[in-house]
């Protein structure tokens, strides 16, 4: 049986559930608030569960479950160690690195001077990110030394993570960048994401548009699937003049605005792939 975990349901999961439902699979919902995870008995919610695919949208409940259920033998789709890398950006970064995967210039510091030096020894304008987040919140496009200094001043009071100060090349694009969906083996769809700001996520308002699966296309995102550990993964990229850069590799990633636009039935793909994970 396969389990679906959730802590809140939104368009993505309600297309999980009814295609769960259409393929004819054995499975449940089980909301994570609510699962009292004891390492020495299996609770009441998960009786004959032989895999699971982790749809949190809380980074940090996603990853707690996804352990939970590894120490009990139940495949979870993604894995905790997947989690882990994907959800941190210096940590993909490091692993896109490791691996050779073509990426934006990346570099981390630790105190605010050191970043100083960095950016200097680029120039501007320059992208500071958080390491950890989505949907393209507290990216900042930075365009001088004095609006760096007072970003960073502003991190030093933000908390830890804002402390790890992520600097990236800032890319031109040509008014888009790509997501391309990976399942397992397969880079089974992508998407334009179009718009006149500089952040083109569909959470900021960025307009999705189809986008064929080339073959330079599947193969530099099933490289940047397998550098953080393979999965359902939604790879990131820009075009540039140096060709295709790996931007960001998202681990429970939306899809629901990206079924019609592509035609391509992501979730049942999903489903199939994580039920295939019980044998």
């Amino acid at each position: 049986m396969l389990a679906i975990l959730y802590d809140r349901i939104r368009g993505d999961e309600k297309l999980l559930f009814e295609a769960a439902d259409r393929l004819g699979l054995a499975w449940k919902k089980v909301y994570l608030p609510q699962l009292r995870m004891d390492l020495k008995e299996c609770p009441a919610g998960l009786e004959g569960v032989t895999a699971a695919l982790e749809r949190a949208v809380s980074q940090s409940r996603g990853l707690a479950a996804s352990r939970y259920l590894t120490a009990l033998g139940v495949p979870t789709v993604n894995r905790p160690q997947v989690i882990e890398t994907a959800g941190d950006k210096w940590a993909t970064s490091a692993a896109l690195a490791a691996a050779g995967v073509p990426q934006p210039r990346t570099a981390l510091a630790l105190d605010p001077q050191t970043a100083l030096e960095i950016a200097e020894s680029w120039g501007y304008p320059l992208v500071v990110k958080p390491v950890v987040g989505s949907w393209g919140r507290m990216v900042a496009r930075v365009n001088d030394r004095d609006a760096l200094e007072a970003l960073l001043e502003h991190k030093q009071f933000m908390g830890y993570q804002h402390q790890l100060y992520y600097l990236q090349e800032y890319v031109k694009k040509p008014g888009r960048d790509i997501r391309v969906f990976v399942v397992g083996d397969q880079a089974i769809a992508a998407i334009y994401r179009k718009s006149e700001h500089w952040i083109t996520n569909t959470a900021r308002g960025g307009a999705a548009e189809n986008c064929p699966v080339t073959d330079d296309l599947a193969e530099i995102s099933l490289a940047a699937a397998r550098a953080v550990g393979g999965g359902v993964l939604a790879i990131d990229l820009f075009e540039s003049v140096r060709g295709l850069l790996v931007n960001e590799v998202n681990h429970t990633m939306e899809f629901k605005n990206s079924v019609t636009t592509t035609g391509v039935d992501i979730p049942g793909k999903i489903l199939a792939y994580a039920a295939r994970q019980a044998g």
